[in-house]
């Protein structure tokens, strides 16, 4: 029995892209299909769903499609199946790192935000008409709070007004 083909609006549907993608993918040789039908549809087997999955993972790394292409040419230029896991070993380790290091990051920001948030949500008390410099001026409000930088930083100066 051979394995289940898939046609490109299956392909397209399970993978969650368009069957433009998908061709487009194919025109720039990212994706081929497995065959074609006695009717020349095409035909995918089930690793095509792979492929695009990490198609989208690479993008999702900030790869575009022609740094993509380039990858995988370079990978399958290696003389041997251990050599090319040794590259893609080597490529997913620092892609690892870089990962944790921007979550790390994010995770600072995060709890910036969260801080922010919670500065801005003493802030109710003024007037509709208190003038924005007037922000400045109101730690009394925060429980003697200073306000946190992602808040401090947007605040109007002296010299901001004046302009």
């Amino acid at each position: 029995m051979s394995p289940r083909r898939l046609r490109i609006g299956e392909l397209a549907e399970r993978s969650g892209r368009t069957v433009r993608t998908l061709h487009f993918y194919e025109e720039i040789g990212l994706l081929a299909p497995a065959g074609r039908t006695k009717g020349g549809f095409r035909e995918y087997d089930e690793d095509a769903l792979f492929r695009i999955e990490w198609i989208g993972r690479l993008q999702d790394l900030g790869f575009s499609l022609p740094d993509i292409k380039a990858f995988l040419a370079n990978l399958h230029a290696n003389p041997t199946g251990p050599e090319m896991m040794a590259e893609l070993r080597a490529f997913y380790t620092s892609k690892l790192e870089d990962t944790r290091a921007q979550v790390a990051r994010l995770s600072v920001l995060e709890g910036e935000l969260g801080n922010a948030l919670a500065y801005l949500s003493t802030c109710r008390s003024c007037a509709p008409a208190t003038e924005k410099i007037a922000c400045r001026a109101c730690e009394s409000e925060h429980d003697g709070l200073d306000a946190p930088p992602m808040v401090a930083a947007v605040r109007p100066s002296h010299e901001m007004e004046a302009k």
